[in-house]
């Protein structure tokens, strides 16, 4: 099993930033990738970034280089930082990883950031 607990969202004005932090506990060896998906009111979930053990990533098209991700193996922590925020980013961002190698087996709670115009 795998626990994942997310901090950092919250209320920003358009064009700032904020910083979502998710530490993972429990079997995090079995941990093949960690990252991030979003979910806004009305639409579905769509990845934000993700990252494996040996530092790769991947991020969704939206993103457009200003959300890098980043982890520190040794906190089991994976950071996503968020910069040139808009209103189309207000969304439950939530952590995830992924043990098997299908896809998410582990969620964190969510999020909330809200981005105002």
């Amino acid at each position: 099993q795998v626990q994942l607990v997310e901090s950092g969202g919250g209320l920003v004005q358009s064009g700032g930033s904020l910083r979502l932090s998710c530490a993972a506990s429990g079997d995090t060896v079995a941990i093949n990738h960690m990252g991030w998906y979003r979910q806004a009111p009305g639409k579905q979930r769509e990845l934000v970034a993700t990252t494996t053990s040996g530092g790769l990533t991947r991020y969704g098209d939206f993103v457009k280089g200003r959300f890098p991700i980043s982890k520190d193996n040794a906190k089991n922590t994976v950071y996503l930082q968020m910069n040139s925020l808009k209103p189309e980013d207000t969304a439950v961002y939530y952590c995830y990883a992924d043990v098997v190698g299908l896809g998410p087996d582990y969620w964190g709670q969510g999020t909330q950031v809200t981005v105002s115009s």
